[in-house]
């Protein structure tokens, strides 16, 4: 079946639109081209360009400092290249164990907030649109500029705490400090008031508090502590502590009687003092587990359990002293099936007697 006829001026108008819509066509194609070409030259990846790339950046050029204060400063480096495109920096700084990290989208940055007179060390790397992460270029080493020209606080006097016969704790209150307390000093005082250092107590962490060691039994200390801050300033001494270390730990042995069932025991212990000096004020531990409860204690009275594996007890105002060669006799009563053992006086462990 043939259509109907056209007129040459009909033919003429069909030829020019299939003539424009295929020069349309191929100028949106072109147009489309154009457009990929600009976005990967100037780092814009598109999406499925960005999931296809695999190929991290260069390394990123040398640090170097291009201003810097007591608390800021300002870095910049040589750009990295990319098969696709650089979309940004991670810097990161770190100081002891403590660590910072900046991202910027530049070759440079300026990092604030940062501590006058500290050491700080530097690395810069460089992310693509895809993730891909080049090796980290540094490290940069360096000590930022002193600002800080202010003595810390005097720390607090310092209280002696768990005095054995060898050791103390000491605490103390804290110093006040504008920027930064590095360190605290302890030092023991000496006669004619020289001081000698005994402890570096470093503040990273904060913490206020030190055990002392190797003292010896029986005699009388001072103490006093300072604070230095991150620049070195120093703080005045604080008021002192003066301790007496305990006697040394009597020598002495232990005879029991248990009497045990499934699930509990009534123990007699007796303790003699085989050393040549009396015991003015005592206590004891033995072992006891932490699911075990004391029924019943005659001869002495709870004192605490000082970990979940001992139990401490005390004299009654009856028995305080134990002469030389005298003997303490007390009785427990307890559930579980952990029987005293190990048992001490004053921190001195007993001798299990001959029976």
């Amino acid at each position: 079946m043939t259509g109907p006829l056209r007129s040459p001026e009909s033919e003429a108008i069909i030829l020019r639109d299939h003539v424009w819509r295929g020069v349309r066509s191929r100028a949106a194609a072109l147009a489309a081209c154009t457009l990929t070409a600009v976005l990967v030259a100037t780092g814009a990846t598109p999406a499925l360009a960005a999931a296809a790339d695999t190929e991290p950046p260069t390394t990123p050029g040398p640090i170097t400092v291009a201003a810097i204060d007591a608390t800021w400063v300002e870095l910049t480096w040589a750009a990295s290249t990319d098969n696709v495109g650089v979309v940004s920096y991670p810097v990161s700084a770190q100081f002891e164990d403590n660590g910072r990290t900046w991202s910027t989208d530049t070759n440079s940055i300026r990092l604030t907030d940062l501590q006058p007179s500290r050491t700080y060390t530097f690395f810069v790397r460089a992310l693509d649109a895809a993730g891909n992460s080049s090796p980290s270029t540094g490290p940069l080493r360096f000590t930022m500029s002193p600002g800080d020209d202010q003595p810390p606080g005097a720390p607090g006097q310092p209280v002696a705490l768990d005095v054995t016969a060898t050791g103390v704790r000491l605490r103390w209150a804290h110093s006040v400090e504008n920027g930064a307390v590095e360190r605290y000093e302890v030092f023991r005082v000496d006669a004619g008031g020289a001081l000698t250092l005994v402890r570096d107590v470093s503040q990273y962490p904060p913490v206020n508090s030190t055990q002392l060691s190797g003292l010896t039994p029986n005699t009388t200390y001072t103490f006093v502590v300072r604070a230095r801050d991150e620049v070195g300033n120093l703080s005045p001494l604080s008021a002192p502590v003066t301790v007496t270390t305990l006697p040394p730990p009597p020598s002495c042995e232990v005879r029991s009687v248990v009497r045990q069932w499934s699930d509990g025991f009534v123990a007699h212990l007796a303790v003699t003092n085989t050393g040549t000096t009396a015991v003015n004020g005592w206590t004891m531990t033995w072992r006891f587990s932490a699911s075990q409860k004391v029924h019943g204690i005659w001869g002495a009275k709870v004192v605490d359990r000082p970990n979940y594996g001992l139990l401490r007890v005390g004299n009654t105002g009856r028995n305080k002293v134990i002469p030389p060669g005298g003997t303490v006799s007390l009785g427990l009563v307890a559930s579980g099936t952990q029987l005293p053992q190990e048992i001490t006086l004053n921190g001195g462990l007993c001798v299990v007697a001959d029976e």
